[in-house]
Parts: C-alpha cells; sequence; structure tokens
C-alpha cells in the first residue's frame, strides 16, 4: 500500500501534488511518504508482535537520515553494512545496542568504529574475518558480540545479482562447516558468540525458501545446543519482496505467523532486517519530459532523470510502473529513456504509457528502496534532490548537488603543470 493517487487528474503524494513539488524542488527528485513509510514500519512490527523482534531497518534500502530518523524514533534497529551506514545510523539517533553490522568485506577501521560505538552485534560472514575481529578486539581489551551468517544453501527465485543463499555466492559460512566454525569462534577470547544468521536474498515473493533455510538454522542451533553452545539471538535477515508489476508477495500477517509456527517456543531474540518492504513503495523518482523523439522504429520518451538516478532498471531489467502526473488515458508505445551515454539507459522498453509531451512530468514509482542510495555521478551529472512529505505539507530533506560538489575534494598537482 503507498499514499501516491490521482486528485481531479492530477497525482499526489499525501496531500500535496507533485506538480507542486516539481515547480519548488525542480526535478528529477526522489519523492517519499512518511506516513507510508511509518505504516510499512508498524504494519511489520505488528505482524510479528508474538516474537517480540527487534526490527533492524536495511540502512542500505534508503539511508536519508530524516527517513532513519522518523524510523529509529519508533523504536525500531538498524541493520548496517558500511562504517558510512554506523555514522548515518548514530546520527539519526538509533541506539548503538540496536544496531547490527554484516557485510563481506569490512575493513579494521570500521570494525574499529563499531566496536568503539558499541554497537549490538557483528554478523561475521567468514572464519577469516572472525580471526581479523577477534584481534581488533582483544587490541582494545574487548570481546566482540557475534552472530555468525550461515549460506543454508537454499536458491531463491530471485534476480542472479540479488541471490545471496546458493552455495555457489560469496555470502556466509557453508552450512556445512557451521557447527564446527561456531566452535570455534566460542573459543576465541576477543569473540562473544551470541547468535547465528541468514539472509537468502531480496525481492523474494515466495515463502517456501524461508521456511527451508529457517528450518536448516533451527536445526544447527539443537545440535550446537547439544555440543554446549547455547545462542541467544537468530537473525533471519529480510529479502521479502513487493509489488512492482504483478509480483504477488505472501501477505505480510500470514508470512509472520508461518515462519513463528517454525519457532514455536524456543527461547530466542528475533532479528529481522526489513528495508524493501519500509521504504520500497513509499517513493517515487519525479521526473521531466526533455524531448520526445521518434525514429522510424520506435518513440522515444527523453526525461531528465538517468541511470545514475535510478539504476535498477539497467542493472537488473527491473520494472517500475511509470505514471504521467496529468492524468490521461491516452497511451501509446515508447521507451522511456534518460541522457546518459549508455543503451542500457532506460526506464522502460516498448511499454504502452501515457502519451505526455515536453515538458510533461512523470512518475518512477515504487523506487523508495535501492533508489537514491545507488545513484551515482555518472557523466558528472549532479544527484538529484530528495522530498519528504507528510499530509500537506513537504520537505527537501537532501538538495540537489551544483557542478560545485562534483569537484569537492579534487586537486590539480603542480606537476601536471610541468612542460613534459
Amino acid at each position: 500500500m503507498h499514499l501516491f493517487s490521482y486528485r481531479e487528474g492530477s497525482l499526489f503524494c499525501e496531500g500535496v501534488s507533485l506538480t507542486e513539488i516539481a515547480s519548488q524542488a525542480g526535478t528529477p527528485s526522489y519523492v517519499y511518504s512518511l506516513n507510508t513509510i511509518l505504516n510499512h514500519f508498524r504494519r511489520y512490527v505488528h505482524a510479528w508482535a508474538p516474537l517480540e523482534p527487534l526490527v533492524a531497518y536495511s540502512v542500505k534500502a534508503c539511508s536519508n537520515l530524516a527517513i532513519l530518523r522518523a524510523i529509529a524514533k519508533r523504536g525500531a534497529g538498524a541493520d548496517i553494512v558500511s562504517g558510512g551506514e554506523l555514522h548515518r545510523a548514530l546520527k539519526a539517533g538509533f541506539p548503538p545496542g540496536r544496531i547490527i553490522f554484516g557485510g563481506v568485506g569490512k575493513t579494521d577501521d570500521e570494525i574499529d568504529f563499531a566496536l568503539d560505538s558499541g554497537i549490538l552485534f557483528f554478523n561475521v560472514d567468514s572464519l577469516e574475518e572472525l580471526a581479523v575481529l577477534n584481534e581488533l578486539a582483544k587490541r582494545k581489551h574487548k570481546r566482540a558480540k557475534v552472530a555468525l551468517r550461515i549460506n543454508p544453501h537454499v536458491e531463491s527465485i530471485t534476480h542472479p545479482y540479488v541471490r545471496t543463499g546458493g552455495a555457489t555466492n560469496k555470502f556466509g559460512i557453508d552450512i556445512g562447516r557451521a557447527l564446527e566454525s561456531c566452535q570455534k569462534a566460542a573459543a576465541l577470547p576477543g569473540i562473544e558468540l551470541v547468535g547465528i544468521h541468514e539472509h537468502i536474498g531480496s525481492q523474494i515473493v515466495d515463502v517456501g525458501p524461508f521456511k527451508e533455510s529457517l528450518l536448516r538454522l533451527l536445526s544447527l542451533l539443537d545440535e550446537l545446543k547439544t555440543a554446549g553452545i547455547d545462542l541467544k539471538f537468530l537473525d533471519l535477515g529480510g529479502g521479502l519482496g513487493i509489488t512492482y508489476k504483478d509480483e504477488k508477495p505472501p501477505e505480510l500477517e500470514k508470512f509472520a505467523r508461518e515462519i513463528t509456527s517454525l519457532i514455536n517456543e524456543r527461547k530466542l531474540n528475533l532479528v529481522l532486517e526489513p528495508g524493501r518492504v519500509i521504504a520500497g513503495n513509499a517513493g517515487i523518482l519525479l521526473t521531466r519530459v526533455i524531448q520526445i523523439k521518434r525514429t522510424q522504429a520506435k518513440k522515444f520518451i527523453i526525461v531528465d532523470a538517468a541511470m545514475n538516478d535510478l539504476m535498477r532498471p539497467a542493472l537488473y531489467d527491473a520494472y517500475h510502473e511509470i505514471l504521467p502526473v496529468r492524468e490521461t488515458k491516452e497511451r501509446e508505445t515508447a521507451d522511456v529513456v534518460g541522457a546518459i551515454c549508455e543503451t542500457g539507459d532506460f526506464f522502460a522498453k516498448d511499454r504502452r504509457i501515457a502519451n505526455v509531451e515536453r515538458e510533461e512530468l512523470l512518475a518512477v514509482m515504487s523506487a523508495g528502496a535501492y533508489g537514491f542510495s545507488m545513484s551515482s555521478n555518472y557523466n558528472s551529472r549532479p544527484r538529484c534532490a530528495e522530498v519528504l512529505v507528510k499530509g500537506d505539507r513537504f520537505a527537501v530533506i537532501r538538495e540537489r548537488e551544483t557542478y560545485e560538489d562534483l569537484e569537492r575534494g579534487e586537486s590539480i598537482p603542480s606537476f601536471v603543470e610541468e612542460d613534459l
């Protein structure tokens, strides 16, 4: 569910016209509905209420400070994967004891930052990482709290680039080595083993892989208990998909009940890491038509947004619905493309889409997750603005970059000016 709808022939975000936002904030801009984000978060918490989990929002999905602050104030934790995301989470007000640090390539500096900050625990991806973490913690005369990320060898039906639970993926410790790995972790002086973790992929709309992987982890927990290792935390990650086109993700409450029934009466502190289900349908990319180009083969709608603003169509061939801000039923087949010098710079191909003219506005829907957070300055394009709407009010929560921003931090050394 989201709060984008037509009123008297114009597309609104909550109580604000997208036309008004475009006139004041410019285009391209990301526009987020705060009430949609908070409704999604509350519903997620309510669905899992019987287990009283820590719901740790996946910061990588959408990391603007204003959005992080809104979620942190409602009691969320934070799932982070970099030192930069740790900085953001702390700045937004997440208590360190509700922050979990995952990812496959934590640097020594990032680990030191997290140890000094007192985070809840690290999701450790390998025995090699575990050894480094042990040494860094010992130097500080600390014990790092750790959950080992287990690769359960469960393949999810999703895009290959976002599958993370299969045998050939780079993530996690092979489940066949999990018992031995946990025993090694428990014996290290700089490590306090507190749990196990899994994350099998992203944009998954089938309950089956979640259930299969959970059963494998519960069996592992039983083995560990028999071996004298009784763990407190079970981190099930995230990955639940949303509707972009015709996907039919499981109803959230039903999904939670099915998973809850497998955990039963086990005394575990459950951690969940939703991202896309909170932010995905809460945001759109607002863009303006700058040209209509017709060739013998096609019609192209060229807009002022591009693949540097929203990478998902180019990277995953992902579908995003595209709506005209001025409501119209006239349709024509066209490609919607940006101005970047890449054939892969597109938002839609051969799509039956609104028949719009130059200067009209389009909304690229379901862009709240992995939209701005994956954006770049490719082709030296300034990153766009971000706007947050609540009811009939809105605010720019990230200013549009300028050309001067593009050169910040760069310098020309004197030897460049020397004659050869």
